[in-house]
């Protein structure tokens, strides 16, 4: 696959992933952390908005491997 189209792909994707995570994460936290103190807030606030990292990790170390060599 040509590394435009790796990185294209792998654009829309960390897109739709950010958004999808975002509606899940705020869906969670307003069917679950209603009554709940403040630090269990601010606890899942962090930890949620540094979740979504790791898969945009692995699509980004798709999206930056070499070409493979034409024979």
């Amino acid at each position: 696959m040509p590394p435009r189209l790796r990185k294209l792909i792998g654009t829309v994707l960390i897109i739709i992933l950010v958004i999808v995570y975002a509606l899940v994460a705020t869906t969670v936290a307003s069917l679950t952390l209603g009554t709940s103190p403040w630090w269990v807030h601010m606890l899942y606030f962090f930890f949620s908005g540094l979740l979504w990292i790791l898969p945009a990790m692995v699509i980004i170390k798709w999206m930056e491997k070499p070409a493979k060599p034409k024979e």
